[in-house]
């Protein structure tokens, strides 16, 4: 589906380059209904921001947060449903990673400072489309979509959020808005880590050994069941009480990671081809030797230094140290064992998650939602994550799911269908 979804991209931007567009910035083709639009005379809407970084209290509820506006002809503009929290979300409102993000969101901002504030949080987005750049062919007003939010956007934690065309998916059928809100961070953390640092894909995973550590969370319950689904074999690292949850999703073998004899079981297994590392810290001491060693095996981790050490450091500085730790280790790795050390990181990708949706909508991978929130409670749902161990994805029910939209959709759609019949 993805190479086709590029290649109708492709034509249309080259069809779109010899016309005359007639209301730049909006959707003209599009005949369907418009459903829970913002008025045009709408100029802000409500969301959750923060002003400063730090704890909780820096949370702000507005209803005075400028609606978004579309500018470039591949936008489009949802109105959102449900969204969910990660981990990074209370990294980047304690000021993670600001550095390299604000050198991302405005690149002038290396000779000058400038202001990301007021900053919505929020990577996950379930919702619908509601407008469209005119340059837009793979979606429609009425469009239920899904999407990662990049970390140097403005995110998911309010009414509407606006992204490209190439950033967004169509929402998998079998799921309602709360539980695909679920999924997009993780598969797209997922899919870097497994696919693009660690080398695995569908044809290539039947005969792998793979181990996942910290694997209770929303990115290594999804990954269990992906990996799963492409026929490998799982091992996974959690607490004692998340086993039934892990073995439950597909997972071959569990250990206990606060088990004081945890590294010594894991050396008496067979060697592993690749390491998912979810924990970081001193996982690398004792987990890059469960490697097997000199066949290309690969220890991924997602915990790197690279954010921290520009934002402590500043960038020139923080990127040169960084580079020189992730230099050092591979070269030790590869002559020491002949494994391979990567890093991996989140990376949003609209065209991926179409086949993701097609996985979930044939019950291959099922969303794990331990906790729900209202939009009035988004920082108890900070809360809630702050407190770690967690057992799949906190949601924020931003809006009510629009039946009477969904309905008006699938009406025209029928009577296309009817008008097309000889």
């Amino acid at each position: 589906m993805a190479p086709i979804r590029f290649l109708r991209l492709l034509n249309a931007k080259a069809a779109n380059s010899m016309k005359t567009l007639v209301r730049p910035g909006f959707c003209t083709c599009s005949r369907r209904n418009v459903c829970s639009s913002p008025s045009r005379l709408q100029s802000y809407m409500s969301a959750w921001v923060i002003d400063q970084y730090g704890s909780n209290g820096v949370l702000r509820f507005t209803e005075e947060i400028a609606l978004p506006v579309i500018n470039v002809a591949s936008e489009v503009m949802i109105k959102v449903n449900a969204a969910s929290l990660n981990p990074l979300d209370v990294a980047m409102r304690g000021g993670y990673g600001a550095t390299l993000l604000n050198l991302r969101r405005d690149p002038s901002s290396v000779l000058s400072s400038s202001d990301e504030f007021p900053l919505i949080l929020g990577r996950d987005v379930s919702g619908t489309v509601v407008d469209c750049g005119s340059g837009v062919t793979h979606f429609a007003p009425g469009d239920e979509v899904w999407a990662a939010v990049p970390p140097w956007k403005q995110g998911s934690l309010a009414e509407y959020v606006k992204l490209t065309e190439y950033e967004v998916s169509h929402k998998p059928k079998s799921l309602s808005h709360v539980e695909a809100a679920s999924i997009p961070y993780v598969a797209s953390t997922a899919l870097s880590a497994l696919v693009n640092a660690g080398g695995l894909c569908r044809e290539s995973c039947s005969d792998k050994r793979v181990l996942i550590t910290g694997a209770s969370g929303g990115v290594g319950t999804f990954s269990i069941q992906l990996l799963k689904a492409w026929g490998a074999h799982v091992t996974v690292t959690c607490s004692q009480n998340a086993e039934g949850l892990v073995r439950g999703l597909g997972a071959d073998e569990v250990v206990d990671y606060t088990a004081e004899d945890a590294p010594e079981q894991l050396e008496m297994m067979a060697k592993f081809d690749v390491v998912l590392d979810n924990v970081g810290g001193d996982t690398e001491r004792w987990a890059m030797g469960l490697l097997k060693p000199w066949s290309g095996a690969k220890y991924v981790t997602l915990v790197s230094p690279l954010l921290l050490s520009t934002d402590s450091m500043g960038l020139v500085d923080g990127t040169f140290q960084a580079g020189c730790a992730l230099h050092n280790k591979a070269f030790e790795n590869m002559l020491s064992r002949g494994v391979f050390y990567r890093w991996a990181f989140y990376a949003p990708d609209g065209p991926a998650l179409d086949d993701i949706s097609t996985l979930m909508d044939a019950g291959k991978i099922l969303p794990v939602v331990e906790a729900q929130f209202p939009f009035a409670q988004v920082p108890q749902a900070f809360q809630k994550l702050e407190h770690g161990h967690a057992r799949g994805k906190t949601v924020v029910k931003v809006s009510e799911e629009d039946d009477s939209c969904r309905e008006t959709a699938e009406s025209e759609e029928e009577m296309q269908e009817k008008a097309e019949l000889p």
